[in-house]
């Protein structure tokens, strides 16, 4: 039933359909979601901001488990006639789709902030656009899709609401990022260990191993910004572009680190990679946008 599914979105494949679906599937990808995220962090509202990341994460790392125990073959794997498009995006195993996971957790998470029905409704059609492009380019099975909307929508909706008080309370969140960035960070180390000695299957924990590593980051650079820095939202637009700006192209640079990493140290190297984007973005970026004075604190 399922690949008579994917054969039928493959037969009314066309070329602006196909457009539609590149589209649509880069809505969820790790770049967008990161320029999204520093918007909201450093422009909207920082407390919104630490809750839809946290949405978001919660629900990739729940999404990246499934997958280490699940293991399903992509559909193009099993079915070479399948004629599947944007393969590069399509790592790890297939159940449950991490693009529908993350579309539903941080649009879902961020309309819910927000507020209004009108900014929820709009968020689950996006979700589901976006699980329909995973489709259209036959590189998930419909029931890889449905899952992982069903655990983006889950997080997003249940998980805001404790974020939210957990941040509120400045003790509690100092314990927060200071248990689960060191609790993220060991498991993140072990199994960096067991991927480069070749002990762990890459397929199955390469993605969940960078998910560690960017929650055990970010949530080290929370801490920062929480006993150091505490920076207010910039309103002012100059600025705010700025920072926004400079923010991207560091990460840009830690990310094309890669470049000049030996492959046999390409897992040590990724795990480096990811904790370094989440510190930077959410705490080392902060602290010298306040030196700059691109920013303001209340510290």
């Amino acid at each position: 039933m399922q690949y008579l599914i994917l054969r039928f979105f493959q037969q009314i494949s066309t070329g602006f359909l196909a457009s539609c679906a590149n589209f649509f599937s880069m809505l969820a990808e790790e770049g967008l979601l990161i320029f999204f995220m520093l918007l909201i962090y450093y422009v909207w509202d920082k407390r919104k901001g630490f809750s839809i990341f946290s949405s978001l994460l919660y629900s990739q790392l729940m999404t990246n488990c499934i997958k280490a125990v699940v293991r399903m073959p992509r559909p193009f794997t099993l079915y070479p006639e399948l004629d599947s498009d944007r393969i590069a995006t399509a790592t790890g195993y297939s159940f449950p789709s991490g693009h529908s996971t993350g579309a539903a957790a941080f649009y879902t998470a961020a309309a819910k902030e927000k507020g209004g029905r009108l900014w929820l409704a709009l968020s689950v059609i996006l979700a589901v656009l976006v699980g329909l492009s995973r489709l259209m380019l036959r590189v998930h099975w419909p029931l890889d899709v449905l899952t992982g909307l069903v655990i983006g929508f889950v997080f997003a909706l249940a998980f805001t609401t404790v974020t939210d008080r957990i941040y509120d309370q400045k003790e509690k969140r100092i314990c927060w990022c200071r248990c689960f960035s060191l609790i993220s960070g060991l498991a993140g180390t072990v199994l960096m260990i067991l991927l480069s000695f070749r002990l762990a299957d890459p397929t199955a924990f390469s993605d969940l191993m960078k998910v560690l590593a960017l929650a055990s980051g970010s949530y080290a650079g929370c801490l920062i910004e929480t006993l150091y820095v505490s920076f207010t939202v910039q309103r002012e637009w100059k600025k705010s572009i700025m920072t926004v700006v400079l923010a991207m192209l560091g990460a840009a640079l830690i990310m094309a680190a890669k470049l000049i990493v030996p492959s046999p140290l390409y897992y040590l190297g990724a795990l480096v990679r990811y904790a370094l984007i989440g510190l930077w973005a959410t705490g080392l970026w902060p602290l010298i946008a306040v030196r700059l004075g691109l920013m303001e604190s209340d510290a």
